[in-house]
């Protein structure tokens, strides 16, 4: 199975380094990362993660979901 995330991150600025910080600790699981973000004032920023492991997929989004101004999506296919 195949597992997407998107984090949508509402202020990078203060958001950044503790979500960076939690990619690190993944990455030998992450096999695609697209990093989109707000060219005008950098507010915003979407990230997209392919995970090749499932059962690790929930461990990073949980993670991620304790970061404020986060919103996380997942698709699986």
């Amino acid at each position: 199975m195949t597992t997407i995330i998107g984090i949508k991150i509402s202020n990078r600025l203060e958001s950044a380094v503790s979500v960076q910080e939690i990619l690190t600790k993944y990455g030998c699981i992450i096999k695609t990362r697209i990093g989109l973000h707000e060219e005008i004032n950098g507010q915003w920023g979407l990230i997209l993660l392919e995970i090749i492991n499932d059962e690790e997929s929930i461990k990073i989004a949980n993670e991620l979901c304790d970061i404020e101004e986060i919103e996380i999506q997942q698709m699986k296919f």
